[in-house]
């Protein structure tokens, strides 16, 4: 029997045509597909019939018991001999798991593969025109989440820190905690007029952006009836608007 191996593999950050050749080719060759809630559909339609496709996506507020599934699974399917396909939306480690779930496979003993895919953190922006990078602007970036995992007592992300430290905030799954993540910058010292964008289904056609400051994108942001999946970002560069290309 040949060993089995699991691909992580980022899908992209949405636009079916932002995959990468190597995650397609593996798309057409491997015999399981586990894929995730941010996957395209277009892309999920692609996967041949004689693959076996499995559904393993979590939404926020699931339980933390959703990914030992995930990972019983690749091991299942892995000592049968099977190729697996871990397809993730984005990039399997910028806030996707990956290592998580590569830590598990090394544990295992079980072969595996890292393919990186196009982070939203960085395709929404650019596709709503907004250069996380300027050199009038901007010469360094964070990315943070604003979702941390329920098991933590406090936020991981040093708000104030980063106030100062940077001159553009990335925020992954923020939408939620949006209203205390303005607080807390501004608490930190951040302006209250710095500009804020949330690029919502970027790279989609579904895709719309909200713009304001820290003390009105809370607002701005409800009466647009922002939903997730959706990107914000914090700093001079949220303002620039004449780069927006993409209708």
């Amino acid at each position: 029997m040949k060993k089995g191996k699991v691909f992580i593999c980022g899908a992209g950050p949405g636009d079916p045509k932002l995959i990468t050749l190597r995650a397609m080719e593996l798309l057409k060759a491997c015999d399981v597909i586990l894929y995730d809630r941010l996957v395209s559909k277009e892309i999920v339609d692609q996967i041949p019939e004689g693959a076996e496709k499995v559904y393993v996506g979590r939404m926020v507020g699931d339980p933390t018991t959703h990914q030992n599934r995930t990972n019983e699974l690749m091991a299942r399917y892995t000592k049968k001999g099977k190729q697996v396909l871990r397809l993730k939306g984005g990039d399997p480690f910028i806030f996707g798991r990956g290592a998580e779930e590569a830590e598990y496979l090394k544990e295992h003993g079980t072969a595996f593969e890292i393919v990186p895919g196009i982070t939203s953190a960085i395709a929404a922006p650019a596709y709503a025109g907004i250069p996380l990078t300027h050199r009038r602007y901007s010469s360094s970036i964070a990315i943070v989440t604003g979702h941390e995992g329920a098991e933590k007592d406090e936020s991981a992300v040093r708000w104030e820190r980063l106030v100062g430290a940077v001159d553009t905030i990335v925020i992954l799954m923020g939408i939620d905690q949006l209203p205390q993540i303005s607080c807390a910058l501004i608490k930190a010292g951040m302006k209250k007029n710095t500009r804020v964008a949330i690029v919502v289904s970027g790279t989609t056609e579904k895709q719309k952006i909200v713009r304001g400051t820290l003390v009105t994108i809370g607002d701005a942001a409800k009466k647009a009836d922002v939903k997730p999946p959706a990107v914000i970002v914090v700093g001079r560069v949220a303002g620039l608007v004449h780069l927006e290309w993409f209708r």
